[in-house]
């Protein structure tokens, strides 16, 4: 099990607050402190500094902290796991919404049809979130759209999708359109912020001095089906990964916009806590997944 001090110390990180943390663990402010003397003790080094009146992680605080998320993690895979010893593995889980949907599925059940004694937990949410999870423990590995902190992760290319701006068949366009910069008169369909999806637009439109709110509105919509029905109905444009609507480009519900100078790619990535000791597991999981028949996305 985690040592408490170290306990303490995460939360701390978590609050960046002595007394907040303190009325979280249910403890003593002194208690916390003693704690944190403690580990600097320990460790032979500062663990955080003040900044005028902000409370900041040094650099050593940063490395602890890192490496005890990783441990927390770790404790707490290890206990699900001695706990299921008997009744079979449980496979915990987490990915994004475009992943869970339309690229996932297929992988996962020829997964479990090939480990009859697995169970399976599988949590669909923004890479924010996911990563939040990661850290907590309550989730093994991630399969993400998303930026990570690639230093806090390990991290391996499941696939590279690339992304594509659609529309309505019938949609009839304010302007003629070469660049995204004429699209700025359309309303644009997106999904919530936090969202791999979103973010791959919104560096991209960063990139050319842009942003959302340059185009004529927008809608802010967090499921991907909806999104497309609205786009199926001509009330927007929408920029989603291909393998999200392959099907309906297919059949010609959807198109594609062709636009200059947006040639998009994105990794989809499969990610957990660096150092784990379960990494091993986690590498071959992601092999066996990669190595079913057909193409992923």
């Amino acid at each position: 099990m985690l040592d408490f001090r170290m306990d303490t110390f995460l939360m701390v990180c978590e609050t960046m607050n002595f007394t907040r943390a303190a009325e979280r663990l249910n403890i003593t402010q002194p208690a916390v402190s003693q704690h944190i003397r403690f580990l600097e003790e320990y460790y032979g080094a500062k663990l955080f500094a003040y900044q005028g009146k902000k409370l900041e992680l040094t650099e050593a605080g940063r490395l602890l902290q890192s490496a005890g998320l990783t441990m927390k993690h770790d404790v707490m895979a290890l206990k699900e796991e001695m706990g299921g010893l008997g009744s079979g593995k449980l496979l915990r889980f987490g990915v994004t919404l475009t992943v869970g949907e339309f690229v996932i599925p297929g992988p996962a059940a020829r997964y479990l049809a090939n480990h009859p004694g697995v169970s399976l937990r599988m949590d669909v949410s923004n890479t924010k979130e996911l990563l939040r999870k990661l850290d907590g423990g309550e989730i093994d590995f991630a399969l993400v759209e998303g930026n990570f902190a690639k230093n806090e992760y390990e991290h391996l290319v499941y696939a590279t999708e690339p992304y594509i701006a659609v529309c309505g068949k019938g949609h009839v366009f304010r302007t003629e359109v070469h660049k995204i910069e004429d699209l700025t008169g359309e309303r644009i369909i997106v999904r919530e912020a936090g969202s791999g999806t979103r973010e791959i637009l919104e560096r991209y439109l960063e990139g050319r001095n842009l942003m959302l709110e340059d185009f004529g509105n927008f809608v802010e919509v967090s499921n991907i089906n909806a999104i497309k029905m609205l786009v199926g109905e001509n009330c927007g444009i929408t920029f989603l990964y291909e393998a999200a609507v392959r099907r309906e480009l297919c059949e010609g519900t959807l198109k594609r916009i062709p636009l200059e100078e947006f040639a998009l790619t994105h990794d989809l990535t499969f990610i957990w806590r660096k150092g784990s000791v379960f990494s091993e597991n986690y590498r071959k999981i992601f092999m066996e997944l990669q190595e079913t028949p057909g193409t992923a996305v």
